[in-house]
């Protein structure tokens, strides 16, 4: 990313992101000085970031080449990695919104409320959902209903609900809807029973009918005036309502894979270890584990303290690596749902406010274990674009060749012609050597397959 404005963040007049030389910075613009203040002293910052529910900055001093007039410049704590609600699993975008309501509430004890509660302002930090927008606070005033409930309801509940009472598959709408879900969509996809509980009746389908009344209406001068008990009983319902939301456990082609695969556990224990070594010998700086499954591997990295990232298409896969996660403590790993043959894609305004996958790299290292033929077998990818997409991914590649005889490609090629000639372990060689040295290379176990170090060439 080269210096100047970070493009995700221009549409906060309170101020915006920028990099300098390799580190970013916020600015806080004078129209925002007084709510700056105001957060800083009287204590909600430090409650907050105490309670790891806000990134934490340093205020600098202000340098003469500031892009443009400011109250104060701060350097936040940097996150490892951006992720956006559409690759989250069912359990992050929950914790998120708990998270989000947490904050709300907490503001408010210190006279204080979110100004909007985007899902795009929350990260993941060691598997914690933070708010990483400094600037979201605004003072409470006596009366005034809470301006981010409607987006609340769109980028939270919505999605939530139609995860849970219909398909996982549906958080992409959070990719194709960048605002929020509309909750006149949301609640038509919704079945008939969600009106009988209590908070999506309310937030969701009232709600929206309450849009749909109003949009064509003048808004009179007079707002109706919401006391403090009633906002608290308005999140103290959101609450109850997203935490009663629950994620059917539902088995899917991948979420079991490895209790199914063909591995003997003596071959999968040995795949672990080649895999630590190799990760030793490269040493990296940082982790990609592409097609992670339910992040095996991608933890043995994390527990090296390297930074990981665990991408893989299946939901509640990734879903099991979350709550693997959460439940052992592991730190240095963030689960993502991801299509390799689809990755998200750069969004927003101008196509600049949500980065690519391939904008948030290179990661120093990249895993590819058990994936390289559902790519070029079952996506038809030829081998020559697989190469150029890890190498412009990773500078180390560990990698796995699974040959036409594994039990798991022998199934993808029952129902259609084998067209792929040049898919064979020498053409896998040949290919990944023009851009990689093959550093090692290992039989994993009694199978035939094998496992490859190798590092991009200069």
């Amino acid at each position: 990313m080269n210096d100047g404005v970070v493009p995700g963040s221009f549409r906060d007049p309170s101020g915006h992101v920028f990099e300098r030389g390799g580190v970013l910075y916020r600015q806080v613009n004078p129209s925002y000085a007084d709510s700056y203040d105001q957060l800083i002293e009287s204590g909600l910052y430090d409650a907050l970031t105490k309670r790891n529910l806000l990134i934490p900055h340093e205020e600098m001093e202000q340098a003469s080449n500031t892009p443009a007039p400011a109250y104060r410049i701060l350097k936040p704590t940097r996150i490892p990695f951006i992720s956006y609600p559409y690759e989250w699993c069912f359990g992050q975008l929950k914790e998120a919104a708990l998270a989000t309501l947490e904050i709300q509430k907490l503001s408010l004890e210190f006279g204080m409320s979110l100004k909007d509660s985007t899902a795009y302002n929350i990260q993941f930090v060691d598997n914690r959902a933070l708010l990483m927008d400094t600037l979201s606070f605004e003072p409470y005033r006596e009366g005034e209903p809470w301006v981010a409930y409607r987006q609340f309801c769109q980028h939270f509940l919505a999605p939530l609900a139609l995860i849970a009472f219909r398909d996982t598959r549906l958080s992409c709408l959070s990719q194709r809807y960048i605002d929020g879900v509309p909750l006149d969509l949301a609640t038509r996809l919704l079945p008939a029973r969600t009106y009988f509980r209590t908070s999506l009746l309310t937030h969701l389908h009232l709600h929206s009918k309450s849009q749909s009344h109003f949009q064509d209406k003048q808004v009179g001068s007079r707002r109706r005036k919401v006391s403090r008990m009633a906002l608290m009983g308005i999140l103290d319902s959101l609450e109850t309502g997203v935490r009663k939301l629950g994620l059917k456990q539902a088995k899917t082609t991948w979420s079991e894979y490895y209790d199914e695969t063909n591995y003997t556990k003596a071959a999968f224990e040995e795949k672990k270890r080649q895999v630590e070594q190799f990760i030793e010998l490269a040493n990296p700086a940082s982790a990609w584990d592409l097609g992670a499954n339910n992040g095996v591997f991608s933890r043995i990295a994390a527990t090296k303290q390297i930074p990981t990232v665990s991408f893989d298409f299946d939901p509640m896969a990734v879903e099991q690596n979350y709550l693997i996660c959460k439940e052992t403590k592991v730190s240095n790993l963030l689960p993502l749902v991801m299509d390799l043959s689809n990755p998200s894609p750069a969004i927003g305004w101008n196509n600049t406010e949500r980065q690519s996958l391939l904008d948030r790299g290179p990661a120093d290292l990249a895993m590819a274990l058990a994936l390289v033929h559902h790519l070029a077998i079952a996506n038809n990818v030829p081998l020559p674009a697989l190469v150029q997409f890890f190498a412009s991914l990773c500078n180390w590649l560990i990698i796995e060749f699974v040959p036409k005889e594994d039990s798991q490609v022998q199934r993808m090629l029952s129902t259609r012609e084998d067209i792929f000639t040049d898919y064979t372990a020498a053409g896998f060689e040949s290919e990944f050597a023009r851009v990689f040295e093959i550093v090692e290379k290992q039989a994993v176990g009694d199978s035939s397959r094998t496992l490859y170090l190798m590092k991009k060439r200069p």
